[in-house]
């Protein structure tokens, strides 16, 4: 299940900031609790939260301990996540998987390097203001710069601007 969870979880982002929601849930996976964790560290997105099939309550939400996953329940669980908006904007305008099942893109540090100095690189454009790029590596699922900075290679998930 796992690009493919990465490439529900984009568009469901996607779909859900032009919605205008402050809280959105997708299913708890490992991929998309990483990928959400990194957007989160991004700034992209204000709070993730895991729960069930009912939103938390934003109270108790950030003191509260999850509720343990256990085979009855693990079915149900989900990430709740609260999305950003500036001047009215989501923050998250678009958001495009870049490796599919069918098509899994993965990036050495030398054309990671160019993308990031907004280059082309393996055909793919290089970032532009505002944009961040979140490739999955072995030490888990970092932003570009930051992969550039520890010098990873990867595989691409998705681009966020």
């Amino acid at each position: 299940m796992g690009i493919q969870s990465i490439a529900n979880t984009c568009s469901h982002l996607q779909n859900a900031s032009r919605a205008r929601l402050a809280l959105t849930s997708i299913p708890l996976s490992k991929y998309n609790l990483n990928l959400s964790i990194a957007l989160h560290r991004a700034g992209y997105l204000s709070s993730i939260t895991r729960g069930g099939p009912s939103p938390p309550d934003p109270e108790t939400a950030a003191t509260q301990a999850p509720e343990p996953v256990t085979h009855a329940n693990v079915a149900t669980r989900r990430l709740w996540l609260g999305l950003k908006y500036w001047d009215g904007k989501p923050v998250m305008a678009k958001l495009k998987p870049i490796s599919t099942p069918k098509r899994l893109v993965t990036i050495k540090l030398d054309g990671l390097q160019r993308i990031v100095r907004g280059l082309t690189a393996k055909e793919l454009p290089g970032l532009t203001l505002g944009e961040s790029l979140f490739l999955s590596t072995d030490i888990g699922v970092l932003e570009a710069r930051e992969a550039v900075e520890r010098n990873r290679g990867g595989l691409l998930l998705c681009k966020v601007s």
